[in-house]
């Protein structure tokens, strides 16, 4: 299971335990240093609501952004992120930030992974979050090998495995019992009862 750790950076907080990963910083939208976000969440009404503190850890730019090489701001050195407002722009997800003033600080944020701590928040203890199944094995109820998970995609409906296959296709499984009746964290194995045809 992915673990975040931050105790090389002075001004993160101390680890207070086992940390959950909820969004991706992307492109900067307006002037007033609001971004869009990419959401590793079912929650994002509740998780990423006006007032909630996130921790941040810095991650690589998006595949169409080039790397600028200048030193980052002061707001990228942060260790936390306190998010002042949240909207939709139809299915895309809206932050500003207390700590972003302005389109330039926004943009030096794009590629940044937010997080929240468990100890703070009551989750479904049946539930999953995409880090924590990424590189599982899968295999078919016969013990055939049909890929690695590479991502967990939550939805309003039902939530979607990604699973890369063994040919290096991304195969989108629903993730139901019906179809993933075990996943095994010990052994980081997950059975699959694909239907015909699913996997190439």
């Amino acid at each position: 299971m992915e673990h975040t750790e931050y105790e090389s950076d002075p001004q993160m907080p101390p680890s207070q335990g086992e940390r959950l990963r909820v969004a991706r910083i992307g492109k900067p939208h307006g002037i007033r240093g609001e971004v869009t976000v990419q959401l590793f969440t079912d929650e994002p009404t509740e998780r990423l609501a006006p007032g909630a503190v996130l921790l941040r850890e810095p991650g690589l730019p998006s595949a169409e952004t080039e790397p600028s090489g200048e030193t980052r701001g002061e707001s990228a050195e942060l260790g936390t992120l306190t998010v002042a407002s949240q909207r939709w722009n139809k299915k895309i997800c809206l932050l500003g930030f207390e700590e972003v003033p302005d389109r330039n600080a926004a943009e030096e944020l794009r590629g940044t992974i937010l997080f929240i701590d468990v100890v703070d928040h009551d989750d479904d203890e049946e539930g999953w979050y995409s880090h924590e199944l990424e590189g599982f094995r899968c295999i078919s109820d016969q013990g055939v090998e049909l890929g690695t998970v590479s991502a967990l995609l939550t939805g309003s409906a039902q939530d979607i495995l990604v699973v890369t296959s063994q040919s290096g296709e991304e195969v989108m499984v629903p993730f139901v019992d019906d179809i993933v009746p075990e996943v095994n964290s010990k052994d980081r194995l997950i059975t699959l009862t694909p239907p015909a045809g699913l996997f190439p």
